[in-house]
């Protein structure tokens, strides 16, 4: 299923964002025609990314028909495990990459950049017949979700609820929305209750959720915003009331602690190849207008210089001076 309706890019924003990196890397062909430049880049990573990277992927294949983009879904672990062994070029990652991970891809000659290309808010979600519950605190959740968690029943977190049993929905081990949550809502990495209904594909809990009345999920709020006529979404209480994820709480970082940043890593002699170097570029331009049409946040003006920079150093272009 797509995360949001296709579009078509405008010839003159391609024409425009293609001027915002124009001097970076080496030429695209003999005649400077992006359509001449083929090949293939590999994607994997993060579920969370996946939407934010194929809109990117159907976009560019207006500016640049003869890329192949494959982009994959094995969560942020796995894509780190491809990406550490350089099986692909990119790893869309919902989290920072662990020390480890850095080890290893330094272990293997793998270099890499960061590039930061949207904020996401976690959503929790329930059914919406579930009409008791509209919002739970941050200790209401670490208690549902801790490691050996007594949580049974709606009624055990609040006695005026059903004594029906809750049924879970989450990412799978290897997500990085799975690293995220358990350090931000249980305090601790990979700490987590293990009898809940997990997977990879965020699509799989969405349909869990919206199947069962007792339900509860989380995941990234994109995939709520594109199913909320199925869902009903949850306010959080950090601390300051109860606060639900939407562009304007995620940008402030009112919404906590569930709010975060998300990632592309990319291999640096991977864009020493056309396809990969130009598909990264389109990406840079074009990150900020998908992220939002896609239910994210889009990074600040100083995070795109940050990208901007740190894309034009891997390239080996010097910044000109004002």
């Amino acid at each position: 299923m797509m995360i949001r309706d296709k579009c078509t890019v405008l010839f003159c924003f391609a024409c425009f964002t293609a001027a915002m990196f124009s001097g970076c890397g080496p030429k695209q062909s003999a005649t400077g025609t992006a359509g001449q430049v083929t090949g293939s880049v590999k994607v994997d990573g993060s579920s969370t990314v996946y939407p934010i990277t194929e809109a990117v992927a159907e976009e560019s294949r207006t500016v640049h028909p003869g890329i192949r983009v494959t982009v994959g879904i094995s969560g942020t672990g796995g894509g780190m495990k491809k990406f550490t062994a350089g099986e692909i070029d990119i790893c869309n990652a919902s989290r920072e990459i662990k020390q480890l991970e850095a080890d290893k891809c330094a272990a293997q000659g793998v270099e890499f950049i960061e590039l930061e290309v949207a904020y996401d808010g976690l959503a929790i979600v329930i059914n919406p017949d579930n009409d008791w519950c509209d919002c739970l605190t941050v200790e209401q959740l670490r208690e549902l979700w801790r490691p050996e968690s007594a949580v049974k029943k709606w009624s055990d977190l609040n006695p005026t609820w059903p004594a029906e049993e809750i049924r879970l929905y989450g990412p799978g081990t290897d997500s990085g929305t799975f690293d995220y949550f358990t350090k931000a809502i249980v305090g601790e990495e990979k700490a987590s209750r293990a009898d809940y209904t997990a997977s990879e594909d965020d699509n799989v809990l969405v349909t869990g959720v919206m199947n069962s009345r007792y339900a509860l999920g989380y995941f990234g709020y994109a995939y709520y915003a594109e199913n909320k006529d199925k869902l009903k979404l949850l306010a959080v209480d950090g601390g300051d009331g109860c606060i639900k994820p939407s562009m304007e709480t995620v940008r402030s970082m009112r919404y906590k602690p569930l709010s975060r940043p998300l990632f592309i890593y990319v291999r640096t002699d991977s864009l020493q190849q056309p396809a990969a170097r130009d598909f990264v570029k389109f990406y840079m331009q074009s990150a900020n207008q998908l992220a939002g049409e896609v239910g994210y946040v889009p990074v600040s003006q100083q995070a795109a210089e940050i990208n901007q920079k740190r894309l034009a150093a891997a390239l080996g272009v010097k910044e000109d001076k004002p």
